[in-house]
């Protein structure tokens, strides 16, 4: 071996082993590190090279075994494919290979981020969720490549960038923090912050350098302080300033709508002591000897976070009246927040009492998932079941016979109606919370347990369906109520509706007799049915009537001028003002001819054609606005656009029939679609992909969609 390793040593290798010297690695993980170099082609790029030891270094510090950071150095030359999977397992083992297997599979969660961008293949998610379960250490090797490749595209183009950013802040970050591995998250967080939000994270970061040295100097004498104060007490305890990380500063300013000045814990410590009760000991000491804030005190020892998380928290005035905030737990504490599941990877199993659990409970939503998911024929579902689970903003509530809901972020009451069954929530009159009787609009916590008051027939309010009295958070809730009250108020609509189209045919001269081959063009079976579509809402008047007046035949009684037609490329794309540029149509938000676009001026690949509510276009063009383009649809649209309807209904025979009837009547190219029911709910789930013309041609297939019986929501997936 040692030949072998003289024999690399001019040039990279000098590097390789100068930095594996500067990690303070074991013997055993030293010569596996050796095999894995030796093993590896030495005549590529240098940036594999340079990339697999950073891989080494980020998980080096979460006390990987020798196997995984084998793993970690080979996943760069494996995923290029520079030395193949036989060989890993012939020179390394079978465990090493396993692992290399589970990462080339978590590939897979890149997708996640941006949900509706094309059919998502069931198979390779359920074989992710498999290498997760059977080995979660691929995960984390992933999580380290993921910021490897954060710090790779720092000079890249601003789009690429973004999107790397947008995939680390809605999956690979919230996945980091589930596992609880604090390390890794802190450093996905900031990264994707610095892309996505570049004039924010330079502001924040200035502020911070201007103060450092200040407050580097209040904060060694607040550690004496404290250190001191514990010690007469007879506590010991390693007492220690904390970085503050940049986005979990602007998160902050945002969540309090604070300024930078008025954060509480830019200044921050924190004491690791022995045992439990030398956490409270230490909390006594230090509320004793500085006043402390009661409304940012948590205690997260005797009420753990979802992920595990341990500590105390609290704010205290330290000298000359300045905040201060002091965490206070465990070194066991410590080493779970820091490591996550990683920290049990230094223990075998029964090693030491209670880590084993702590492991089980840390990934045993992944294994709810992968039961879950058997049923699962769509892999859109998954992703996005998958999504929710990993992004924290849930809240878990109980049913009086201790059935648990996970419903959004600030749910009430009305919402959670509404998830057990359409029924409940329209005949639901009130709701009690641990016993105690509750307003409609009270958010809901996790752990709550609600009771819903009902009475005997339905009878929902209109009030339920604005924003702005808080009675509902969930759309899920919204369309219910929606359609209950679309399904009730035909009648209405019906006069409504007719009023509306009698005025516009008066001013345009024309009669009912006109309107034949347009209701037959928007799928309504009859006159009535366009009345009550146009009274509800769901069919725009001037939508209509522009379909009406521009029918290929004449109508001689209309005197409009023909506007002049304008030609478009192969995507049925105009470029105001530019003649023949090459366009596209962005992934990111796939707009379909209807939805208002706007044009981006990419290196080299022409314009790049997004929606103008895309989030992907806002982050980019804040960086180079210049290149910011009018676009718009030709005249002369002929193209089909792909686009993914999501649909919830009741379950019951027929409905997949009726479905389909209307999927025929609209004369669109199906091109696949999946049915997935929950018996607990009765509820079928459909998510079906398509092609269509424009965005009135989509609009039209939703509201036949939603006028089927049971059908209580139909929408685009993006």
């Amino acid at each position: 071996m040692v030949a072998t390793r003289q024999s690399h040593q001019s040039g990279l290798p000098a590097d390789f082993h100068a930095r594996l010297g500067l990690l303070n690695l074991s013997q055993e993980k030293r010569d596996r590190l050796d095999q894995v170099y030796d093993l590896c082609p030495q005549d590529e790029a240098t940036t594999t090279l340079a990339k697999a030891i950073e891989m080494v270094e980020i998980l080096a510090e979460l006390n990987f075994d020798s196997e995984s950071l084998a793993g970690a150095f080979l996943t760069p030359y494996f995923l290029s494919g520079q030395i193949e999977i036989d060989a890993i397992e012939e020179a390394q083992g079978e465990n090493v290979a396993l692992l290399l297997k589970g990462v080339e599979q978590m590939a897979s969660i890149s997708t996640l981020a941006h949900q509706g961008k094309g059919s998502l293949q069931i198979d390779k998610i359920r074989r992710m969720l498999l290498a997760m379960v059977e080995d979660v250490r691929a995960v984390v090797i992933k999580l380290a490549e993921q910021i490897c490749y954060l710090r790779a595209v720092k000079n890249a183009s601003e789009e690429e960038r973004v999107v790397a950013a947008k995939a680390t802040a809605n999956i690979f970050a919230p996945l980091a923090n589930r596992l609880g591995i604090g390390q890794l998250k802190w450093e996905l967080e900031d990264l994707s912050f610095r892309y996505l939000h570049p004039k924010t994270y330079k502001s924040i970061a200035k502020q911070l350098s201007d103060k450092r040295l200040d407050r580097e100097a209040y904060m060694a004498n607040m550690v004496e302080l404290v250190q001191s104060k514990l010690k007469e007490a007879g506590i010991e305890a390693e007492v220690y300033g904390r970085p503050k990380h940049i986005y979990s500063i602007y998160k902050k300013m945002v969540q309090k709508n604070y300024e930078f000045d008025q954060l509480f814990d830019i200044r921050a410590m924190r004491v690791v002591v022995n045992e439990i009760q030398d956490c409270y000991g230490a909390l006594g000491i230090v509320h004793t000897n500085w006043r402390h804030l009661h409304k940012e005190f948590d205690d997260y020892v005797a009420t753990p976070k979802q992920n595990g998380y341990q500590s105390i928290h609290t704010v205290v005035f330290g000298p000359e009246g300045k905040t201060v905030e002091i965490q206070i737990r465990t070194q066991a504490m410590h080493q779970d927040a820091e490591l996550g599941v990683a920290a049990h990877w230094m223990y075998k199993e029964g090693a030491l009492p209670g880590r084993g659990s702590g492991y089980e409970q840390k990934i045993s939503w992944l294994r709810k998932l992968l039961q879950w998911q058997e049923e699962v024929v769509d892999g859109s579902e998954l992703a996005e079941e998958l999504k929710n689970q990993v992004v924290e903003d849930r809240v878990y509530v109980f049913t009086p016979k201790g059935d648990i809901f996970d419903l959004p972020l600030g749910a009430t009451p009305l919402d959670f109606a509404y998830y057990i069954h359409s029924n409940v929530g329209h005949r639901c009159i009130g709701a009690k919370v641990f016993g105690k009787i509750v307003p409609f609009t009270h958010k809901l916590s996790t752990g709550d347990q609600v009771e819903i008051l009902t009475q005997k027939n339905p009878s929902p309010s209109r009030d339920w369906l604005s924003p702005s009295l808080g009675y509902v958070h969930s759309s899920r809730a919204r369309s219910k109520i929606h359609h209950w009250f679309k399904q009730q108020d035909r009648d209405k609509n019906l006069q409504a509706g007719k009023e509306i189209l009698d005025g516009h045919l008066q001013k345009l001269d024309l009669t009912y007799k006109d309107l034949d081959s347009a209701i037959e063009r928007f799928n309504f079976k009859e006159l009535d049915d366009l009345m009550v579509a146009i009274g509800a809402g769901d069919i725009r008047i001037n939508q209509f009537l522009n379909y009406v007046q521009d029918k290929p035949e004449p109508m001689p009684k209309l005197k409009m001028s023909t506007p002049k037609k304008h030609k478009g490329d192969s995507n049925g794309i105009v470029v105001e003002g530019v003649g023949n540029l090459m366009s596209h149509v962005a992934k990111c938000c796939q707009p379909v001819p209807g939805d208002e676009i706007v044009g981006y001026i990419t290196q080299g690949r022409g314009i790049a054609v997004h929606r103008a509510d895309c989030d992907s276009f806002a982050h980019i063009c804040e960086q180079h606005p210049e290149r910011e383009i009018a676009v718009s649809w030709s005249d002369d649209v002929r193209a089909c656009y792909a686009v993914t309807l999501h649909i919830e209904a009741n379950d019951r025979h027929g409905l997949i029939r009726d479905i389909s009837s209307v999927l025929a009547n609209e004369k669109l190219n199906v091109m696949n679609m999946n049915v997935n029911t929950q018996d607990d709910k009765h509820i079928a789930i459909f998510t079906m992909k398509l092609e269509v013309g424009d965005l009135s041609a989509m609009n039209r297939l939703l509201t036949k969609l939603m006028q089927i019986e049971g059908v209580f929501e139909a929408r685009r997936q993006h």
